[in-house]
């Protein structure tokens, strides 16, 4: 059997503010994510749903849960393979469409990594080349278990080697 994990994550609601849902326009959106020994997240809804643009939305942590996961991922490939990352970044984005109705859903989402290397060789003296990176990142991708789960389009689009 394969193994299994669980992920607990609690959400308070922070926004019933003096009268709760009397109309939608009379409740916050804030709320938090909590889980044990970890610092409060805290959420909101998109900006365009009457949300606070300094919190985090549901659309925000998917395309960012996208990002880390595959970054996650590229770390360890990269380490079995002998390419020491120095640092990463990704500018990431989704996009959602939404229907007359009011419900929608993501149309696909583009990560952008790009990597800084410690040299061009690999820890065995290997070149590090533009196409051995872009293995890495498509490997990373198969394996990214958010991304595995989506039922929409996760674009990696690479920046060429860069080495510090």
């Amino acid at each position: 059997m394969p193994a299994l994990h669980t992920y607990d994550v609690d959400l308070v609601w922070l926004g019933a503010r003096d009268v709760g849902t009397v109309s939608y326009t009379s409740y916050g959106r804030d709320h938090e994510l909590r889980a044990t020994d970890r610092p409060p997240l805290p959420g909101t809804s998109d900006p365009a749903f009457r949300g606070d643009p300094t919190r985090w939305s549901p659309e925000d942590l998917l395309v960012g849960a996208l990002a880390q996961c595959h970054m996650l991922w590229l770390l360890h490939l990269a380490a079995e393979a002998g390419v020491v990352v120095v640092d990463y970044t990704d500018r990431a984005s989704g996009t959602m469409r939404i229907e007359a109705a009011g419900h929608g859903q993501f149309r696909d989402v583009v990560l952008r990594p790009q990597v800084t290397l410690a040299s061009a060789t690999t820890t065995a003296g290997g070149p590090i080349t533009d196409e051995l990176l872009a293995g890495l990142h498509e490997r990373a991708h198969e394996h990214c278990f958010i991304a595995r789960s989506v039922n929409f389009p996760v674009d990696v689009r690479p920046t060429p080697v860069v080495v510090r």
